[in-house]
């Protein structure tokens, strides 16, 4: 096939980029998932409804964790579109498409635009990017904004610019309102990774990275405000379990620093291979091209330093370090780095001509993809999700006609064919995971399924309690109910409105409560299942109905 037009390749690329964008955000009306998800959805809402952009709140008290970045994007798409799923996803979405264009634009820089264009591939199908597009929480958000101020701060850096300086602090600025100083470490570790292996000791130690600084810390003084106002000016406030708790401290150390040695308020268990077998995963499927990558890229440049490019090596790499030495870890963490990912794998598959690696690239990803499809194929076989539609399965039906059709067709090169081959793979499994999988998984959040059904079938406008069960909050039913939601312990006790109520609650507490004399009738119940914990149990439907748990909804009177 090398009598193929390259241009005609290029447009090919241009249009995956657009399938595998639509991929992305086909995970848009997929209900919000507990806990984080939803926390995050009901912290905004709770914005707007207050009319408080100040002040975060959850579970009715104040709440202090993540910094307000990401719930003033999402208050402000509940403003204009209501409180919907769609429009609290909507800006997290649009923040990783950002990741996308500057993930291209700084491949296209350092590289050329057939690396850059593999890139964006690359990154939009990497399997934890699309999970986090569906299951939507800080970190597309991160994504884009960390790449983006890479990319102003590489263009600062070597054209001298000061318009792309500011524009790159604005950028580190929002990453840092958005999860803490720690934010800044691919940023750092990018620029200051480059210019230490290069030696260019000047530009290391130039007043424009005191001037950047001064910059990052006058853009976040919103959010330094914001935690002053309503913590530090408030020292009688319980937080955390504990009276005189600082905003500014928490979001400058425990935050962070506190998390990595251990002596915040929220603590972890740290694994110094967490990352790398959490790679493996959540990078499907080019984790095994990345690690060839790095190795390659290490081997052939670590006695030409100077006609390499460094960024994207240092940029994950001290996040990596970082976050493996830490103390608390979870898998999402990985995310920010992704478009350093897909830089180096891109240039990896652009630099493979020896036919003994392409072949072995060739049989390794022909291994992913069938066992990608063989595992969808045992997934759809015992989880059998009634979301699954027949034009779901002509789509399914389709993409798949174009994995084996299409690479020997459009690809000019050996690699670019199982490239392709490996992207509708990827396009393939989550298209399933968002139209079929996901939507009949979440049926099993009680929470959510609960406050839709009494939006549709409360025409007295009942208010609702819900009774808490061993401190499971019930994030999903607070933000997708219209009403204002009261909350009680397994006791009873707590803030209620007059009677009747509806009361959404498990059995066993139901049954403590007749023992109060509570005159309870029931109404309506609801299987439950922690979506987020799946067990082969939980996944095959002949064994599905013993892992579930019963919540009720019953009217008290």
């Amino acid at each position: 096939m090398n009598n193929i037009n390259p241009a005609n390749t290029s447009q090919w690329l241009k249009t995956l980029i657009g399938i595998v964008v639509l991929l992305n955000f086909s995970g848009l009306f997929v209900t919000i998932m507990a806990p984080d998800g939803a926390l995050y959805a009901t912290i905004a809402k709770s914005m707007v409804l207050r009319n408080n952009y100040i002040d975060l709140f959850a579970e009715g008290h104040d709440w202090l964790d993540k910094p307000h970045f990401p719930f003033w994007m999402a208050a402000l798409s509940f403003k204009c579109f209501d409180f919907t799923t769609w429009a609290y996803k909507l800006p997290a979405i649009l923040f990783l498409m950002l990741g996308a264009v500057y993930t291209y634009l700084f491949a296209k820089k350092l590289y050329n635009q057939e690396v850059a264009l593999w890139a964006v591939l690359i990154l939009l199908t990497a399997e934890h990017i699309v999970i986090s597009n569906t299951d939507v929480r800080a970190e597309p958000y991160l994504t884009g904004l960390i790449i983006a101020a890479v990319y102003h701060f590489y263009r600062a850096h070597t054209q001298k610019q000061m318009s792309q300086l500011v524009i790159a602090c604005l950028f580190a600025a929002c990453a840092v309102m958005t999860k803490g100083l720690f934010a800044l470490i691919p940023i750092v570790g990018a620029l200051g990774g480059e210019m230490i292996i290069k030696r260019q000791w000047k530009q290391l130690f130039s007043w424009r990275w005191l001037v950047a600084a001064i910059f990052i810390l006058l853009f976040i003084l919103p959010e330094l405000y914001c935690l002053y106002s309503q913590f530090d000016l408030h020292p009688e406030k319980t937080v955390f379990g504990q009276h005189n708790v600082s905003g500014i401290r928490f979001f400058f150390w425990d935050s962070q620093f506190g998390r990595f040695f251990n002596t915040g308020p929220i603590k972890g268990h740290g694994d110094p291979f967490f990352f790398v077998h959490t790679t493996l995963w959540a990078f499907l499927p080019w984790s095994l091209l990345l690690f060839a990558g790095i190795f390659q890229f290490i081997k052939t440049n670590r006695r030409q330093v100077q006609s390499a490019e460094w960024y994207c090596i240092c940029g994950f790499g001290l996040t990596f370090l970082v976050f493996s030495a830490s103390k608390f870890q979870l898998p999402f963490y990985t995310n920010i780095i992704f478009p350093f990912y897909a830089i180096i794998t891109a240039a990896y598959l652009y630099s493979v001509t020896n036919g003994k690696s392409l072949r072995a690239i060739q049989i390794v990803q022909n291994v992913i993809v069938a066992l990608m499809v063989l595992l969808l194929i045992v997934l759809q076989y015992y989880f059998r999700p009634d979301s699954f539609s027949w034009l779901t399965g002509v789509l399914l039906i389709a993409l798949l006609a174009l994995m084996i059709f299409l690479p020997g067709s459009v690809a000019a090169v050996g690699y670019q064919k199982i490239a392709i081959r490996t992207v509708l793979a990827a396009v393939i499994v989550n298209t399933y995971l968002n139209l079929a999988f996901y939507p009949s998984l979440l049926k099993y959040q009680s929470g959510s399924e609960a406050a839709v059904w009494i939006n549709d079938h409360n025409p007295s406008n009942l208010p609702v309690v819900q009774c808490i069960h061993v401190n499971d909050y019930g994030y999903p039913l607070e933000f997708y109910l219209d009403r204002p939601l009261y909350t009680i312990d397994e006791k009873g006790v707590g803030k209620l409105p007059s009677r009747p109520f509806l009361m959404y609650a498990y059995p066993d507490n139901i049954q403590f409560l007749k023992t109060k004399g509570w005159q309870i009738e029931p109404v309506k119940s609801f299987d439950r299942y922690w979506i987020t914990r799946l067990k082969p149990a939980f996944l095959d439907a002949k064994t599905r109905k013993g892992t579930l748990e019963q919540v009720d909804l019953v009217v008290v009177r």
